[in-house]
């Protein structure tokens, strides 16, 4: 089941650098990468609460780096999951065609959970950063289970 991953947020140093974290936890045959649709933070880390909740939580991501989304990233991937309608709107916006477009999914709905967005927990505390975190484990671990599915 090894698949290619992208998780996108806007700054890509809170929300999705979690996401890249968790599936490339859950889903360690596939490769997954993370990006942003801004360029504030490029080649930063991810927040510093967030590389906290991820260790308190067994998921190392100390050494990843925020970098922007790119068309070519349409190429590189099978599957681009997005935060919220926003990241959604910015990332088909750069795509070429329906195949392009067609690779993109909001997290939570691609697992099942509707079309809520994963909040960014950016300008709050400690607790949104967990509630991403279990938000995003969980969308993480229902695709994972929904392909082991598809693949039997």
């Amino acid at each position: 089941m090894s698949k290619r991953i992208l998780m996108v947020c806007l700054g890509n140093i809170c929300r999705s650098p979690l996401a890249h974290g968790i599936m490339a936890a859950i889903s360690p045959n596939s490769f997954v990468d993370s990006a942003g649709t801004g360029s504030y933070h490029i080649g930063s880390p991810p927040d510093p609460r967030s590389i906290q909740v991820a260790q308190d939580n067994g998921v190392d991501i100390r050494h990843q780096s925020a970098r922007k989304f790119q068309s070519a990233d349409f190429m590189e991937f099978d599957h681009i999951f997005v935060m919220d309608r926003q990241n959604y709107r910015d990332v088909i916006a750069k795509a070429n065609n329906q195949n392009d477009i067609d690779k993109v999914e909001l997290l939570c709905e691609a697992a099942g959970m509707g079309m809520r967005a994963v909040p960014d927990p950016y300008y709050g505390g400690k607790k949104g950063f967990e509630e991403v975190f279990t938000l995003v484990k969980t969308a993480c671990q229902r695709i994972v289970k929904q392909w082991i599915e598809i693949d039997e």
